[in-house]
């Protein structure tokens, strides 16, 4: 969870600068802070944050593969937002309302990611159903990514949750805004099957190596520096 939240991070990070409206550019990079907060708690149970995220290799990061993903253009990246936001608000309230170590960042965190799924459904509706181009670029987006959308439901070790429900709830969440904002819920045989990738087992998919050694750039050519 902590690397699904640190690489999202990042990419939302990257729109600084080129986002479509200034009020996009500080919407993105305020759920890209929410994320960062989160993996900072995460990654902090188990280790040095800063060791685990500038100086592991590629193979050793678990993140899904879908948060990997570039971020093409904006619709491109909200269809990612509504995917991820979804699965991550659906679990952190299944992890809030248990006992486990996760529960009390998963409480503080619910409201957050429902704020970043808000975000993502609201503009997921405005682009479906806005003009015929941005209509097409907002269904481009949700075919391409729809495949690496299997991954979120598989059982993770140490992760105490109710798989199938998660599952359940994701896929009618997002089928009524996709339906709603007139466009179509991926999964024929253009988009590809909805299968599992394997970033959970440390494969990852070309881009991620590319991000991940801008992301580490700086620590690795400064080692032990401070501010």
């Amino acid at each position: 969870m902590g690397d699904d939240a640190l690489v999202l991070s990042h990419r939302l990070g990257e729109w600084a600068g080129h986002a479509p409206v200034l009020e996009e550019e500080v919407a993105l990079a305020n759920i890209a802070l929410d994320l960062l907060g989160q993996a900072r708690v995460l990654l902090s149970l188990v280790g040095d944050e800063d060791e685990l995220a500038y100086l592991r290799e590629e193979r050793a990061f678990r993140n899904l593969q879908l948060v990997e993903q570039p971020n093409g253009d904006f619709a491109h990246t909200i269809a990612r937002q509504l995917y991820f936001s979804t699965y991550q608000t659906l679990l952190y309230a299944q992890l809030a309302s248990g006992s486990g170590q996760f529960a009390p960042l998963a409480a503080k965190a619910v409201k957050e990611v429902a704020y970043h799924q808000d975000h993502a459904e609201q503009w997921t509706l405005r682009l479906g159903d806005g003009t015929a181009e941005s209509h097409e670029r907002m269904q481009r987006g949700l075919d391409a990514l729809w495949r690496f959308t299997g991954e979120m439901f598989q059982p993770v070790d140490g992760l105490h949750i109710d798989c199938q429900e998660l599952r359940a709830g994701w896929t009618a969440s997002v089928t009524s805004v996709v339906e709603r904002a007139t466009l179509a819920v991926p999964g024929g045989p253009q988009t590809g099957a909805w299968t599992a990738g394997a970033g959970r087992q440390g494969l990852h998919t070309e881009p991620f190596g590319r991000m991940l050694a801008e992301m580490q750039h700086l620590h690795r050519s400064h080692p032990g520096a401070s501010w």
